[in-house]
């Protein structure tokens, strides 16, 4: 009998012009949790989608329990009680929460004994307490279009939970949640694994990998490089292997060399669809040379915040004043023409167009303009130059290059390329939200360079982070919201960690 409940041997993975995964072997025991560790674009999602039963691989054989299965697809996967969660949401927006979930396992009744019909009711009662259970609460009921990303990713971690998976993959499923919420989130796995389940994380959080993981294996470019001990082994040597290089995990940076005002935020309040005040009288400005953070709990505004500043969302009242320009009502591509450039929450849905090729998506905000478009006529030439200096700059890996389909590459390397994109457009103001979120230790050490390298050039960034760390680590000044309200803003150097995440709580108010 095998000591291995998994065991995937000499796993080759080929996809147009990359090697996902380079003859790969690893052996998982029953009841631990077993991290997969690399740079975006190693080849750890991957692997996980061939055990997932979304690929077959090219060479190499995959054993459960000690029997050789040829995993054909994710139904089938789900019967050898294999489940995952995606990074990249696997949902149907026009459906709701229940409805997501229970796809493909509906339960049925009969009405007069006859006519067959879906039990919703009773799904969505034990889906509600599902959801309890696990800290995780929800409403069945919401429609996955009206969620925030947040909230998305725990339908995705309850989809796998209602159909009582013995072997759970996690694939970066921390990348969204609060601090509060990633330590729940963390108890959960930890409960799991005590209730006998086995646990496959893919996460670049090496702080989450020490705290719950038993070994963890180390990928990059498609290879295996070693397989760890977690609690023998530092996180500075993981991170080392991870990237072929040392890491540092501070920023190093200069004090700010503040200029003139470049935006200013006036009594700003926004309202949902529902019609409620989600961000309710806000006031800020931000200068040339400076990064103004904006930290809060998911959900507390900040994100309206910057979505109204981009032209996203509408403001209800107040005023918004680009390098004393009115634009609050102007539309988004006349702010980005006034000097814009926005790096959004969600990459996929609002900062790419994933069938559209990389060339095409690092050229979206300038297209129509010289020297992409001449007359009305798209100049090739200039679309592929471009994107190949950008691939090069950015390091954006890319199995084809320029000609890559987005939704073939990784988060991270997606990421990579919507920040390449913003920041060639050297706009007075830059606006990050959630930056480094899903990208690997060596990118965000990159994002945040890159990031203190606009502010020395002079450019106003405001950045919004549910990760206190990064927050604390690059910011100048830090305004942290409540509820849709600022609470405080100050120098960074002024605050500390555990004064910020009082006044993000509401248990201090400035």
């Amino acid at each position: 009998m095998s000591d291995y409940i998994v065991e995937m041997k000499h796993i080759t993975k080929r996809f147009p012009g990359i090697v996902a995964n380079d003859d790969v072997s690893i052996g998982i025991k029953k009841g631990e949790i077993f991290a997969l560790l690399g740079e975006n674009g190693a080849g750890k999602s991957t692997l996980m989608s061939i055990l997932s039963g979304m690929y077959e691989p090219d060479e190499g054989e995959v054993y459960i329990r000690g029997e050789k299965v040829q995993i054909s697809s994710p139904n089938h996967a789900a019967k050898l009680n294999i489940g995952m969660v995606h990074q990249h949401f696997k949902l149907v927006p026009d459906y709701t929460i229940t409805e997501n979930i229970i796809l493909g396992i509906e339960p049925m009744k009969r009405f007069a004994g006859i006519f067959p019909y879906v039990d919703i009711q009773s799904a969505n009662r034990k889906i509600e307490e599902l959801s309890k259970s696990f800290g995780l609460e929800v409403d069945p009921k919401k429609r996955i279009t009206d969620l925030t990303v947040s909230m998305q990713q725990r339908v995705e971690i309850l989809k796998v939970l209602y159909r009582e998976a013995e072997i759970l993959i996690f694939d970066e499923p921390t990348a969204v949640l609060t601090p509060q919420e990633i330590e729940f989130l963390l108890d959960i796995i930890e409960g799991l694994r005590q209730g006998g389940k086995t646990i496959i994380l893919i996460t670049h959080k090496l702080d989450e990998i020490k705290k719950v993981a038993d070994r963890c294996a180390v990928l990059n470019k498609g290879k295996l490089i070693d397989v760890l001990d977690v609690k023998e082994t530092s996180t500075n040597y993981m991170a080392q292997l991870m990237v072929g290089r040392e890491v540092s995990f501070e920023s190093a940076k200069t004090p700010a060399q503040m200029k003139d005002e470049v935006l200013k935020v006036e009594n700003l309040t926004v309202k949902n669809e529902d019609g409620f005040e989600v961000v309710k009288d806000v006031s800020f400005s931000i200068r040339g040379g400076e990064i103004f953070a904006i930290a809060g709990v998911a959900d507390n505004g900040q994100v309206e915040i910057a979505d109204a500043i981009a032209g996203l969302t509408k403001v209800s009242s107040g005023k918004i004043l680009l390098n004393e320009q009115d634009i609050t009502d102007e539309r988004i591509r006349k702010r980005t023409e006034a000097g814009i450039s926005y790096i959004p929450e969600d990459r996929q849905s609002v900062g790419l167009i994933l069938d559209f090729d990389v060339a095409t998506n690092l050229a979206l905000k300038q297209y129509y303009k010289e020297p992409f478009s001449r007359n009305g006529i798209l100049n090739k030439e200039e679309f592929d130059q471009f994107g190949n200096r950008l691939i090069e700059k950015y390091d954006i890996r890319s199995g084809q290059g320029i000609q890559t389909q987005v939704r073939s590459m990784s988060g991270g390397n997606q990421q990579k390329a919507i920040i390449a994109r913003e920041i060639e457009l050297q706009s007075p103001l830059m606006i990050f939200v959630q930056p480094t979120r899903g990208v690997d230790i060596g990118a965000i050490e990159n994002i945040h360079k890159m990031m203190i390298q606009e502010r020395d050039k002079g450019k106003a960034i405001l950045l919004v982070s549910l990760e206190l760390d990064e927050i604390m680590d690059v910011a100048d000044t830090i305004g942290v919201i409540y509820n849709g309200r600022l609470q405080k803003v100050a120098s960074s150097e002024s605050l500390t960690k555990n004064e910020v995440g009082e006044y993000m709580m509401g248990a201090k108010h400035g």
